[in-house]
């Protein structure tokens, strides 16, 4: 197969340096606005080329498509390259709208092209472990779950935000939180075989001082910096997640999940995780509360060349380990030793792309998926915008089924 890869920043260079090693993938190209950056990328991966572009690009001979710029263009572009004929992997989230997320199912269901969001949260350890013990019966009923991302601005985010938004960063860098929900929401809905269907929702206005979310001037006349959500699933049960952007930061997971079952309750924090089990013949009081930390742990990694510009609270995303529980016997050698991130995601994701592409099989965080990942939060943002009505959540059924490469 041949990647165009449509923008080359700080994110970008974790996947094409991968698609790069992997053996099944013939040329990697690039695309971005800035073309010197993008000539910068082709030197130091020794690419197959650039393109002047996203026309060019989409009018080009490869087969599949990238999409690694503002969280904001990733709906269009990837209809612009599924209507190009394209198979597409987008970076999250899959769109902002409700209407451009229900165009993109519409068009893999016309076309039958490969659409994968890359949904790190997915290959979380954590969702790994809750996922496995789920499909097994182990946590009886799963009732509740929540999902967090926990990332404050000062937390290199405004410093991403500086990097690709020029003089006017601070416009865009007051995206709303709930239109970026799929770390949170991917997480335990990447465990859990259920969906979406009302959400009710609070945004907590920001007092801040630095000007960010200042509706006046924000894109999106957004003002909320904090969000809470509280969704009903459609087996009955409830979820609830937060997005947080001016929150007290320390060191450890910015995702974190919790599931609490009627036989089993899994629960991370920041550092750590435990599991409450039932002890077989003996009262509910008397189970067991093991720490699972071990299992969930992927270490520090190693930042490869070239990320000097990177924030370094930002590390952590882009230099990462492999835990326990993440089964690397069904990745390509040429993976091991390279760099990761995440909490070990990246080299899963850019072998699931491969894999879909090249077997023509829909992966796990196919359109379907992905919408119901993404598409909460963008109902939930309007909530909080009616000041937290309860509102319906569209469903665009389940797709096919999951591939099972976990």
């Amino acid at each position: 197969m041949k990647i165009g890869v449509i923008g080359t920043g700080q994110f970008a260079r974790s996947f094409i340096a991968l698609w790069q090693l992997h053996p099944a993938v013939e040329a990697v190209y690039v695309t971005d606005l800035v073309a010197e950056r993008a000539a910068q990328h082709v030197e130091q991966y020794d690419l197959a080329g650039s393109f002047p572009d996203v026309d060019a690009l989409l009018a080009s001979d490869v087969d599949s498509v990238a999409i690694m710029t503002q969280r904001w263009t990733h709906g269009e572009l990837a209809l612009r390259a599924l209507e190009a004929g394209k198979h597409v992997y987008s970076a999250v989230p899959m769109a902002i709208t409700a209407e451009e997320i229900a165009a993109i199912v519409a068009k893999v269901e016309e076309t039958g092209l490969i659409y994968m969001m890359g949904e790190t949260s997915y290959y979380n350890p954590a969702v790994i472990y809750a996922r496995t013990r789920i499909a097994e019966g182990r946590f009886g009923r799963v009732f509740y779950s929540e999902g967090d991302y926990v990332h404050d601005m000062d937390n290199g985010f405004s410093a991403a935000y500086r990097f690709s938004g020029g003089e006017d960063w601070k416009s865009t860098a007051s995206y709303p939180p709930m239109l970026y929900p799929t770390h949170a929401i991917g997480g335990v809905l990447g465990a859990l075989p259920t969906y979406a269907t009302s959400v009710s929702c609070l945004g907590i206005v920001d007092t801040g001082t630095d000007g960010i979310f200042d509706a006046t001037l924000s894109r999106w006349g957004n003002d909320f910096s904090n969000m809470t959500a509280l969704f009903e699933l459609a087996d009955g049960g409830a979820m609830r997640t937060n997005e947080f952007r001016r929150v007290g930061y320390w060191k450890g997971h910015e995702s974190r999940f919790r599931f609490y079952g009627t036989e089993e309750v899994f629960e991370q924090s920041g550092t750590g995780a435990t599991l409450s089990v039932k002890t077989e013949g003996e009262d509910y009081a008397k189970g067991d509360t093991l720490d699972v930390s071990d299992l969930l742990a992927t270490g520090p990694g190693e930042l490869p060349e070239g990320f000097g510009d990177v924030d370094p609270a930002l590390m952590q995303s882009f230099a990462s380990g492999s835990a326990k529980v993440q089964d690397r016997s069904r990745l390509p050698r040429e993976f091991d030793g390279a760099h990761n991130g995440h909490e070990g995601s990246h080299h899963y994701l850019a072998d699931d792309f491969v894999r879909a592409v090249t077997t023509r099989t829909q992966p796990p965080v196919n359109a379907w998926r992905a919408a119901r990942f993404t598409l909460p939060g963008v109902i939930a943002f309007e909530s909080a915008r009616q000041g937290g009505a309860r509102l319906p959540i569209p469903d665009h059924g389940d797709g096919p089924a999951d591939p099972g490469w976990d």
